[in-house]
């Protein structure tokens, strides 16, 4: 199928080949059958992408701190390399779909196939959908005019937030696509509207819809205009619609209020506010979001759980459902609202138009189905050149972590990239095409099926890693999952017994875990050192994590955690520099307080080895960006050792070593990707043997667990 995606570094937008994506549980796969281009936010995003590095910075100066803040931790190249990474991520384009819908996820109520629906949808052929982001349209409701229903629903939070009254007087600024529909919104209402603007053809179809105009490119003054317009009294309400760097909008709002009125911010412009504006009068000054609420809310969006209706009588679904009803009965004009109608596969051309014709208003983009009738779940990404390898891989999981580090690092060591699968798809087409891959996919099964694939790697989400890991290994592939193994004591036990009984029939089936730090270059350099030393070491390894917010999916049941889900490095790291049996494991966590959201990602973990070596782990998520992010120090024969963020080696008492210092970060990605397919090649065992790895597993898991009951 065909989407439309936005190059962030470059400012490129494409129709791309993407396969169909996979609808999942409480999704809806719609085939899109019209969409809407939002000149607004669209079109910020565009040029965006079109701007050079430096526009990019002084458009997000809060993102330039993070940068800073990460090359003073891990590095100019390392940094470069992130934001680099991070730029190159396509973005799919537009939020204003209509469709049929072709597929009904489990957990789905409310909807069936054939049912037409409006949703959030991107611009694509189809879309997968969560069933709370869609609605119902009415029979009555052209596919066309549909598509406004999500702009639409955006000025209607706007206006349920100012709380409008019959009779009241209401200024809308900035008459784009958003301002137009609050018009008549407002208008249906019982409303008087005044709305500003400086394009004379806006100022004309707001008129058609019952408002007076103010118009700001014949030099006429909004406040005077305001005052006038409300009988010397002050407006009640203003809703801003308007995109702008100025903060005139606020100000002229402030101005033009009565004491007490509300001014709602819908659209984006500048905050520099005056005081007194706001004082005198004890102005009500809020900020609209998007569709309404549920919007941001996981719980709601992602995993369908609605808000009770007595108590939120409007969510972003019923706000959908609202502005349809609206259409459905005449109270809303589109058909006006409409400048321009492209084909689909003429996307590029319409967003052309978007940053071209400055009277471009709605931009409808219409699609023919063409032959998506089969919905493939796959499509061969035309790469040519492949190397021809022993190893065959296949990716299940194509985000950050796969696309920066993974794929790099197997490529470089020598694998064949046979197909990578994502759930939307397009990561998967994205980074398969970059990448040399054969083919993109949305299911799972196109890897685990396929005889040409000897090896996949799982780079997914936590609580998948042990369902895919056990799927492959009865496909008889090899197996790299990244960290963690599993989550549970139960997920464990399976792998283990599936593991074994692959292997028992003499099948030499590899399983490793992407404990990349073993294989760091310092790391293997302090070993060599610690182990000329016939005694006992002391650990402590700290990791200043960072706070992840409790609603986090990783400090969930999808992540498992963050003990389980990150500290479970430092427990595979410790094991290998003492280089023997972990005898007991003791952890605690930082006592429940009122200030404190998440106490169990900060964390002592103590490990007690065979041979007598003992070390602790901190765990620490409260820590500032200035230290270091990790530390690993070793205490053994008189000296000591200290790694800083893997690029600093200082010895202290070593014989022959003082440093060991890189210019970039190196946790042993690349060297631990390459001794897994190097042992295939050789037919040797898997680097990390299974039992160490089942070990770990199991302390970390048995850490987990001590932290959540302390």
């Amino acid at each position: 199928m065909k989407q439309i995606l936005q190059n962030l570094s470059n400012g490129e937008t494409i129709l791309a080949d993407v396969p169909v994506p996979g609808c999942g549980p409480g999704e809806l796969l719609v085939e899109t059958r019209r969409s809407l281009i939002s000149i607004g936010t669209e079109k910020m995003l565009v040029e965006f992408g079109k701007a050079n590095l430096l526009a990019k910075a002084m458009q997000q100066p809060e993102k330039v701190k993070m940068v800073l803040e990460k090359v003073r931790a891990d590095g100019l190249l390392t940094t470069y390399d992130a934001v680099k990474s991070k730029l190159d991520q396509p973005l799919p384009l537009g939020y204003c779909n209509v469709g049929v819908v072709r597929e009904v996820g489990d957990r789905v109520a409310g909807f069936e196939v054939g049912t037409r629906v409006v949703s959030n949808g991107p611009h694509s052929e189809f879309v997968a959908v969560p069933q709370n982001l869609c609605a119902r349209v009415p029979d009555g409701v052209s596919d066309e005019s549909a598509a406004f229903t999500v702009v639409g629903a955006i000025g209607l939070e706007g206006i349920r937030l100012a709380g409008p009254t019959l009779g009241e007087s209401f200024v809308v600024t900035g008459l784009g696509l958003i301002g137009l529909l609050t018009v008549q919104l407002l208008r249906a209402h019982g409303c008087r509207v005044l709305g500003i603007d400086f394009d004379e053809q806006k100022l004309d179809l707001a008129r058609r819809f019952g408002a007076e105009t103010v118009a700001l490119g014949r030099g006429e003054n909004p406040v005077t205009a305001a005052m006038s317009f409300s009988r010397g009294r002050g407006v009640d309400g203003v809703i801003i619609t308007a995109a702008t760097d100025s903060s005139e909008p606020v100000s002229q709002a402030a101005k033009m209020c009565r004491k007490r009125g509300r001014i709602v911010l819908v659209g984006v412009v500048g905050l520099k506010l005056n005081r007194a504006d706001f004082y005198e009068k004890e102005l009500l000054f809020q900020v609209s979001c998007s569709y309404g609420p549920g919007r941001y809310d996981e719980d709601y969006e992602i995993r369908g759980i609605d808000y009770p209706f007595g108590f939120v009588r409007w969510t972003e679904q019923r706000n959908f459902e609202a502005v349809l009803d609206m259409m459905d009965e005449g109270k809303l004009e589109i058909e006006p609202l409409v400048s321009h109608r492209f084909v689909f596969a003429e996307a590029v051309a319409a967003y052309a138009t978007l940053s071209q014709d400055k009277g471009a208003l709605g931009i409808i983009l219409e699609y023919d189905g063409g032959d998506n009738a089969g919905r493939k779940r796959w499509v061969d990404l035309g790469s040519t050149g492949r190397p021809v390898a022993r190893v065959v891989c296949g990716f299940i999981g194509a985000g950050n972590y796969a696309s920066r580090i993974l794929i790099p690092a197997f490529g470089k060591a020598g694998a064949e990239l046979h197909t990578i699968v994502s759930k939307g798809g397009v990561s998967a087409a994205h980074h398969g095409k970059k990448n040399n891959f054969l083919r993109a996919a949305t299911e799972t099964s196109i890897v685990f099926e396929n005889p040409e694939i000897n090896a996949v790697v799982v780079a997914t989400r936590h609580d998948t890693h042990a369902r895919y890991v056990i799927e492959a290994l009865r496909a008889g592939k090899h197996v790299f999952v990244e960290k963690p193994l599993c989550l549970t004591k139960e997920e464990l036990e399976e792998v283990t017994a599936v593991y074994r009984k692959v292997n028992d029939s003499g099948a030499g089936t590899s399983l490793m875990v992407g404990f990349n730090r073993r294989f760091a270059p310092q790391v293997v350099k302090m070993k060599e050192l610690i182990d000329a030393i016939g005694e006992p070491k002391a650990f402590i390894m700290t990791m200043n994590a960072g706070s992840i917010p409790a609603n986090s999916w990783i400090q969930g049941a999808a992540g498992g955690g963050r003990i389980i889900g990150e500290a479970c490095h430092y427990v595979d790291l410790m094991r290998f520099l003492a280089g023997s049996r972990i005898v007991t494991v003791r952890a605690e966590c930082m006592g429940k307080h009122p200030a404190v959201e998440v106490c169990e990602d900060k964390a002592v973990i103590t490990l007690l080895f065979e041979n007598g070596s003992f070390g602790t782990i901190h765990y620490l998520a409260n820590g500032g960006k200035v230290f270091p992010k990790e530390r690993i120090e070793v205490f053994a024969g008189d000296a000591v050792l200290q790694l800083d963020n893997f690029r600093k080696l200082k010895g202290y008492g070593w014989k022959g070593f003082k440093s060991m210092n890189l210019m970039r970060q190196d946790k042993g990605q690349e060297a631990c990707a390459g001794a897994f397919i190097a042992a295939i090649e050789k037919g040797h065992p898997a680097p990390i043997p299974f039992g160490e790895l089942v070990e770990v597993t199991r302390i970390t898991i048995e850490a987990a667990e001590q932290v959540k009951n302390a």
